[in-house]
């Protein structure tokens, strides 16, 4: 009997030294277990990478762009005959409500001879009714080859949702003098897409103004697929 319980407790001693291991603890001089030793947490790692969500147009403080000008390192050119008189738009989707004052253009190159008359920036809605446009910006097409704003005759509150900036130039020019600032997407903007929700398009011929409403479903890609696409635009 004397045995049995030597052994009992001699096993139920090992099996304590064992969980003191475990646990980190040991006996310090005065019978007292010490402290266990801290062991520094590790951060989860989220699943979001690095979180880095690349430039906002509030970052430049600009309202909302059709992409970061960082990325418009090409130029898109026309000849007068190929666009002139021609209306091109460019899909922009607003997520939040905006006051809308200006257009801003990448002006990639200028002709000093050009002869500019009946030139305008405007916005058309999703149903093709144009809200805001621009006075004729045929002089300011001539000067300072840089991204700059221009002004709308009337700012305009803008809800959320689709929009179209339109372009119209009239005139004539050096087909590689006069261009603008563009991404290298070329015939791929439109990927995925049919009118009316087209991201780069042209409507009608022979406009010497933004016309009052336009058919959208009737967007073409015909000076788009030539070299006229992936225009840079800014709303400031």
């Amino acid at each position: 009997m004397r045995t049995r319980t030597t052994t009992a407790t001699n096993g139920l001693v090992t099996a304590l030294a064992a969980l003191l291991v475990l646990t980190g603890c040991t006996a310090s001089g005065d019978g007292r277990p010490a402290a266990s030793s801290s062991v520094a947490s590790v951060p989860a790692q989220s699943g979001g990478g690095s979180g880095f969500e690349g430039p906002r147009p509030q970052d430049q403080n600009l309202l909302a762009w059709t992409g970061d000008p960082n990325d418009a390192g090409h130029v898109t050119a026309q000849s007068a005959a190929g666009v002139g008189g021609r209306v091109t738009l460019v899909r922009i989707v607003l997520r939040e409500q905006i006051t809308w004052s200006n257009v801003w253009l990448g002006l990639a190159g200028i002709d000093p001879s050009a002869q500019l008359a009946n030139c305008y920036l405007g916005v058309y809605d999703a149903k093709g009714a144009l809200v805001a446009t621009t006075p004729d910006i045929s002089p300011q097409l001539m000067t300072d080859a840089i991204a700059k704003p221009f002004a709308l005759g009337k700012p305009f509150t803008a809800a959320p949702g689709t929009y179209f900036i339109a372009l119209l130039l009239n005139g004539t020019w050096a087909t590689n003098g006069l261009t603008l600032k563009s991404t290298g997407a070329g015939i791929s903007v439109n990927a995925g897409l049919t009118p009316p929700n087209l991201r780069y398009s042209n409507l009608l011929t022979g406009q010497t103004s933004l016309p009052p409403t336009v058919n959208l479903a009737e967007q073409s890609t015909s000076t788009i697929n030539t070299g006229w696409a992936s225009q840079w635009y800014a709303i400031s």
